[in-house]
């Protein structure tokens, strides 16, 4: 018998450690910044009792700083000894000349410069210790007299876009370059290049001036300061509105529909749904007619698409690993519905170059959305407005987090702050959508603030059928809760009919619900799908944990992946990384603390061929066990020395200057943590 929550590991498999406390890996890390994890209680004798108490102070400070979260982790960027120039670097003419603070030397750059990484083919690493030869096989052989540059290696970049931003500071700079009349010469694949325009540059970036205008206040939103101007006038004139008093007779009015709340936004007569662009049908899916219908909401020429999301997958937006290469990645195992992660409107409207990376989209990504927080119709409706001018065509859909239960997030008023504010809320979903022309506005929210107080099944058939949502997804938690009991799906499908119900009494069609919570295979997600009404359900944890889920959700059946197939999908991540965070070595370690991050989740998945029953579960607690070669045993290990020495595989050795620091301190080196 296994003890209640841990993964049932058969005998064969199992090591035999020293018995230790338990804990939960942090998996706030999806929701935004650090929290810390709480353990699972121990059950205690009479012996062991004995024992605590006379263990010394301060080993219990050190059990105690072993558990928990890293707080405030800090990631330096890597840089070269001696650094280039980039106008130099890519063979063009510095406006600086000698005034310039990087070196125009390309010899001397390239006599420092560190030597060119090579990928290697997973058919070149072993299932068994130490995995790499010393020398790895294939063309090492220098460029002429440059020792830093290897030729034959293969440079991620060229080889998916033709050409090498990057150029001489390129960390796999012998795949694109040649030595012409003594001299060494970048080249390019002027095919590629053609086909990379449609299938692999990635988009929305927002160009210099637009940014300079955001950074002093200066961008222009019409819509959003009519719409908050309107706002304003609404609020006025209730308030001149003379109040009765108990001498006053009340004349009693026709009997209004009482499903439009006080909460509602006051607004001009309704105009008939018009038919959504050419461009936008193309990206998300078929209109229906709306025939003689009529909304509440009164929108721009273009009107907002109906989303046909049934049947479709759903990656979950999740701060930190859930960034481009991690959604490509989840593209190839079949994906069709990806989010970026969570991004404050405040930043957005400060021109925060970190923020507005999140909105970049890659090619493949079929239907693609952004993620917003705040807690003001202004700044959201603002933000709103501009990303549909600096994204358009770009984005299919905006989300609204509602369930975001970071403290940080949470006392601005943001994230799941919003499910006690549903006026606001409203308002927001209005203006956002009058400012986004034609992009749908969704919603994903939690049960509710309290444990014990869900106020999802009364906020949820507003969302639609009052402001206009277009999508709702429902996590099956509080924001007390976190992760600390199972995803409630019962309560989900209470909500689902709640909708459903609202609509019928509407006559309105059915908006797509996505239900969440500890879905974590095949299995999980057709149960849930069947068991509660939802339209699909969104994935979170289970695609950290095990990219791959979205192929077992869509063949209907439970992978036996094997290690080395593990392994391809490792090095795919490190070369959508690299295409994503640069090819140079500030792009490489950057590539390299992401892939440290996606392993610190996925090092948890136990492979299902070790299992006594299936399907696995993911709140199971996996005992030291070892795999069926060295190479499925490293890839369990909780040791964050070994995440970095799987990077090494395909980023070659990190640099001495360089660390990981894991988020939960249970996996930091020498703790005893460790798998087996």
């Amino acid at each position: 018998m296994h003890p209640p929550g841990t993964a049932p590991v058969k005998a064969e498999y199992l090591l035999y450690v020293k018995p230790k406390e338990p804990t939960v890996p942090d998996d706030d890390g999806a929701e935004g910044m650090s929290t810390r994890a709480r353990g699972y209680p121990r059950s205690a004798s009479a012996e062991d009792g004995d024992a605590r108490s006379s263990r010394s102070k301060g080993s219990k400070e050190q059990r105690k700083a072993q558990r928990g979260a890293n707080k405030g982790r800090k990631f330096g960027k890597a840089r070269d000894d001696l650094e280039l120039c980039w106008k130099i670097a890519n063979g063009s003419i510095c406006e600086f000349g000698s005034e310039c603070r990087f070196t125009h030397d390309i010899e001397a750059y390239l006599v420092a410069k560190q030597r060119d990484i090579r990928i290697p083919d997973v058919s070149e690493i072993s299932d068994s210790s130490p995995f790499m030869e010393p020398t790895p096989a294939g063309n090492t052989e220098n460029l002429s007299n440059h020792s830093s540059i290897v030729s034959g290696v293969k440079c991620p970049v060229f080889a998916e876009t033709g050409e090498c931003r990057y150029g001489f500071k390129c960390r796999f700079l012998g795949g694109h370059v040649r030595e012409q009349d003594g001299s060494l010469q970048l080249v390019g694949d002027e095919d590629t290049k053609a086909r990379a325009a449609l299938t692999a540059l990635e988009v929305n970036f927002i160009n210099p001036e637009s940014q300079r205008l955001l950074r002093t206040k200066k961008y222009p939103c019409p819509i959003a300061k009519a719409y908050v101007q309107q706002l304003r006038e609404t609020e006025e004139d209730g308030a001149k509105k003379p109040k009765p008093t108990a001498a006053s007779v009340v004349v009693a009015e026709p009997e209004q529909d009482m499903d439009v709340t006080s909460d509602a936004v006051n607004l001009p007569n309704p105009v008939p749904i018009v038919a959504v662009s050419e461009v936008v049908a193309r990206r998300i899916g078929d209109v229906e007619s709306s025939g003689g219908e009529y909304i509440e909401v009164p929108l721009k020429p273009r009107e907002t698409k109906r989303l046909d999301w049934a049947g479709k997958t759903y990656l979950a937006p999740l701060t930190t690993v859930g960034n481009l290469p991690f959604r490509r990645l989840c593209v190839d195992y079949g994906v069709d519905i990806t989010c970026g992660e969570m991004g404050l409107a405040n930043s957005f409207l400060a021109g925060s170059k970190e923020e507005w990376s999140l909105v970049r989209r890659h090619p493949s990504e079929k239907i693609f959305g952004v993620q917003l927080a705040g807690n003001k119709p202004l700044s959201l409706v603002s933000t709103a407005e501009i990303l549909a001018k600096e994204c358009a065509g770009n984005i299919d859909f905006v989300d609204i987090n509602c369930g975001c239960p970071i403290d940080l997030v949470f006392k601005t008023g943001s994230g799941s702050a919003l499910l006690d504010a549903p006026g606001k809320l409203g308002k927001i979903i209005v203006g956002m959508t009058k400012a986004l022309d034609g992009i749908p506005v969704t919603v994903k929210l939690r049960t509710g603030i309290k444990d014990g107080k869900n106020i999802a099944h009364k906020l949820m058939p507003r969302l639609a059928t009052e402001w206009g949502a277009s999508c709702i997804s429902l996590h099956g938690r509080t924001r007390q809760q976190r992760y600390t009991k199972l995803a409630d799906w019962d309560y989900i499908k209470e909500c689902v009919a709640a909708v459903r119900a609202r609509e019928a009494e509407q006559d309105l069609p059915p908006v797509p619900i996505f239900g969440g919570g500890d879905c974590y295979s095949s299995q999980d997600y057709w149960s849930h799908v069947e068991g509660t009404g939802v339209d699909g359900v969104m994935i979170g944890r289970g695609a950290l944990i095990k990219p791959w889920i979205f192929t077992e959700v869509k063949e209907r059946r439970e992978w036996d992946i094997s290690a080395r197939e593990r392994l391809d999908l490792i090095k795919k991540y490190a070369e959508y990384g690299i295409n994503h965070f640069g090819s140079d070595t500030t792009g490489v370690n950057a590539t390299r603390r992401y892939l440290c991050e996606a392993l610190s989740f996925q090092y948890r998945y136990v492979p299902i061929g070790l299992l006594e029953r299936l399907p696995g579960r993911i709140n199971d607690r996996a005992p030291a066990f070892r795999g069926r070669s060295d190479l499925e045993t490293l890839l369990a290990s909780s040791d964050s020395q070994d995440w970095v020495k799987i990077s090494e595989m395909f980023l070659g050795p990190a640099p001495e200057s360089w660390s990981f620091t894991p988020k939960h301190r249970s996996n930091a080196a020498g703790t005893e943590e460790s798998q087996g």
